[in-house]
């Protein structure tokens, strides 16, 4: 799910990541959670630029992917193309998706769930990302673990030169909290040749407790739910996970 900070800018939200690094990361988690439940049909629920189902399709999957953001969505088509196997949505994630029960698992990663508006938001888009999936099925829900920040300095993560759309840019990303609410803090810096005119963004993010999630999950009809600190299956630590991973089974 995007935020207006990255809806016209799906370019730079697009080059700040290292997806090689990042999906060969994810990939085992995936690849099992997959062989275990028999997934097939995977529904995307905020999918960016849509990497995460590019690589499911690539493994012979069915994909649904949307994104709020009709921007993304154009970006997606461009890249990844569109076939009977993969197709994109501009739907957002507290929608309906028709028909229920249709995938066998649904994804919200990258810390969209955090981007909800408010809890009650975020509420209804598990709840729908749940009644997509069929009894037996499986819902992964990432965010990031605001607790681990300390409340109240900027922690940058990313500073990097890159070629967009024949212009130089200097994209620079940090995140922070304060209390209860995490702020991304970007800074995208174009390169002319008679100067630099920056932008600046910092768009807010919820702090979502693992508790919250996971009831969350359970009055949205899962069974099982497990919580993990990150992608090679550790357990997840309050102050201390990068990440909250939740996996709910139908």
């Amino acid at each position: 799910m995007s935020t207006p900070a990255f809806d016209d800018r799906a370019d730079c939200y697009d080059a700040l990541i290292d997806w090689p690094k990042r999906l060969a990361n994810e990939e085992p988690f995936y690849r099992g959670l997959f062989e275990r439940n028999g997934v097939r049909r995977v529904l995307d629920a905020a999918c960016g630029t849509g990497r995460h189902a590019a690589m499911f399709r690539s493994w012979g999957c069915a994909v649904e992917a949307a994104d709020l953001s009709p921007a993304m969505i154009a970006q997606c088509q461009r890249q990844f193309g569109e076939s009977p196997t993969l197709r994109w949505v501009v739907r957002p994630f507290d929608q309906t998706v028709e028909p229920a029960e249709s995938f066998d698992a649904a994804i919200c990663v990258g810390n969209s769930l955090a981007l909800a508006a408010d809890i009650a938001t975020a509420e209804r888009a598990v709840r729908q990302m749940l009644s997509a999936v069929r009894p037996g099925g499986v819902c992964v829900l990432q965010v990031l673990n605001l607790w681990h920040l300390p409340d109240g300095p900027t922690v940058w993560q990313k500073c990097k030169r890159v070629p967009l759309d024949g212009v130089d840019h200097v994209l620079v990303k940090g995140v922070h909290r304060a209390g209860n609410r995490g702020f991304v803090d970007l800074v995208d810096l174009t390169l002319m040749p008679d100067g630099v005119v920056p932008r600046y963004d910092c768009p807010t993010f919820l702090g979502l407790e693992a508790a919250d999630v996971v009831r969350m999950a359970g009055q949205a009809g899962a069974r099982e739910v497990r919580c993990y600190g990150g992608y090679r299956g550790a357990a997840y630590e309050r102050d201390r996970s990068t990440d909250l991973i939740v996996v709910a089974e139908r």
